[in-house]
C-alpha cells in the first residue's frame, strides 16, 4: 500500500513536467513572432521613403487604417505607400488580416528596397482588391485587360486578382476563399529562397520558386520587363500600399525562418 503514494508523486512530477515543457515551447514560439502593430512596434510604421505616417494613415488599438474617399484611379491623389522600417526581413512567416470596402484596391509589398521611386519597382505584391466589384468602378480597366488578350476584358485579369502575385502568378481560383467587401480577410505570405507561398483565409492559393528559369520567364513577358531591380532582392522591408480607397489592417505579425 505504501507504494501508492510514491506512484501518484511520480505521475504528478511527470505531468509537472510536461506542461512546464509546454510552456517553454509556447512562450519561444510566441517569442519568434515580432507583433508589429503593437504598442511597441507601431511607431515603427512610416511613409516609402518618408518618415512617420503620411496623410490619411492613422494607427489605433493596434488597427492602421488608410482612410481617403474612393475615386477612380485616374482623379485619385492620396497618400503614399508605408512600410514598417524597423528592420529588413529575409526569409519569413507574415500574417495579417485584412478589410476594404466596395470597390477598393492595394497590396502587400515584401522584400522592398527604397532606392526606387515606388515600391512596386522592387518588391514583389501580394495583391488586394475588390474581386468582384473593381472592375465596374475603373472604366480603364477593360482596355488593359483587352490589351493582354484577356478573354472577358470587363472584369479583373487573374493575374489582378486577390491573393495572386500582382501580374506574375495567379491565385488558384479553384481554392480561393474570399470574404467580399467589409468582411475581414486573412493573408499569410510565406518566404524562402526555395519556395514562396500566398495564403488566403486559411488556404494556400498559389506558390512560387524565386528566380527561377520560369519566374524570369515570367517577369521578362510582363509589366516588369522593364523594371530591372523587381523582384531581384533576397532582403528588404515589409509595407501596404494605398491605392484609391480604404483599406483597415490587424493582427500584422511577422517572423524570420
Amino acid at each position: 500500500m505504501k507504494k501508492i503514494p510514491f506512484l501518484f508523486i511520480a505521475l504528478a512530477f511527470v505531468a509537472c513536467k510536461k506542461e512546464i515543457a509546454k510552456k517553454a515551447e509556447h512562450k519561444e514560439e510566441k517569442s519568434e513572432w515580432i507583433y508589429l502593430l503593437d504598442e511597441t512596434n507601431a511607431q515603427n510604421w512610416r511613409a516609402y521613403k518618408g518618415k512617420g505616417l503620411p496623410p490619411g494613415w492613422t494607427i489605433s488599438d493596434r488597427v492602421l487604417k488608410f482612410d481617403t474617399e474612393l475615386k477612380s484611379e485616374d482623379e485619385y491623389t492620396g497618400g503614399t505607400d508605408v512600410v514598417y522600417g524597423a528592420q529588413e526581413f529575409e526569409n519569413f512567416e507574415f500574417y495579417v488580416e485584412w478589410k476594404i470596402p466596395k470597390g477598393a484596391n492595394s497590396g502587400i509589398f515584401y522584400h522592398i528596397n527604397e532606392a526606387y521611386k515606388l515600391p512596386q519597382y522592387s518588391a514583389p505584391e501580394y495583391q488586394i482588391i475588390d474581386d468582384i466589384n473593381y472592375a465596374a468602378m475603373d472604366p480603364g480597366l477593360a482596355a488593359y485587360n483587352k490589351s493582354v488578350g484577356f478573354e472577358n476584358p470587363s472584369q479583373l485579369h487573374p493575374l489582378q486578382q486577390t491573393a495572386s502575385n500582382y501580374a506574375m502568378y495567379a491565385a488558384d481560383p479553384e481554392i480561393k476563399k474570399f470574404n467580399p467587401a467589409g468582411e475581414w480577410n486573412s493573408t499569410k505570405i510565406v518566404f524562402t529562397q526555395k519556395k514562396v507561398e500566398h495564403w488566403l483565409n486559411g488556404e494556400m492559393v498559389l506558390s512560387y520558386v524565386p528566380w527561377s528559369e520560369d519566374w524570369q520567364k515570367r517577369k521578362d513577358a510582363s509589366k516588369w520587363d522593364d523594371a530591372k531591380a523587381y523582384g531581384t532582392f533576397k532582403t528588404g522591408l515589409i509595407g501596404f500600399q494605398d491605392h484609391n480607397g480604404p483599406i483597415s489592417f490587424k493582427n500584422a505579425k511577422i517572423k524570420q525562418l
